[in-house]
């Protein structure tokens, strides 16, 4: 299980998020990710915690929680989907 953390500011770093969360438990994993094009953080993480009970801790606590003057969206990450896997689609072959 992860944790999806969303509203964050853009001057928010990894260190700045294990430091949060730690207050719940270990956290095993933090994942600020970059916009490819802009280099820039793009307003959300992924927090890994040691386990589903410290991960549902620190949901409970931080969801709807102001941090750096933005309202934080804190819940369970869901499964990424494969919108257009390899399965479906081959280059230059769309038919």
């Amino acid at each position: 299980m992860s944790i999806f953390v969303g509203n964050l500011s853009y001057a928010i770093t990894e260190q700045d998020l294990k430091t949060a969360f730690s207050q719940f438990g270990a956290v095993k994993q933090v994942k600020l990710p970059i916009d490819r094009e802009t280099g820039k953080k793009q307003g959300f993480a992924f927090i890994e915690m040691d386990n589903e009970a410290e991960e549902a801790k620190a949901i409970k606590k931080l969801d709807g929680g102001e941090w750096m003057g933005k309202t934080l969206t804190v819940y369970k990450a869901k499964p990424r989907v494969n919108r257009m896997g390899s399965d479906n689609f081959v280059a230059g072959n769309l038919f």
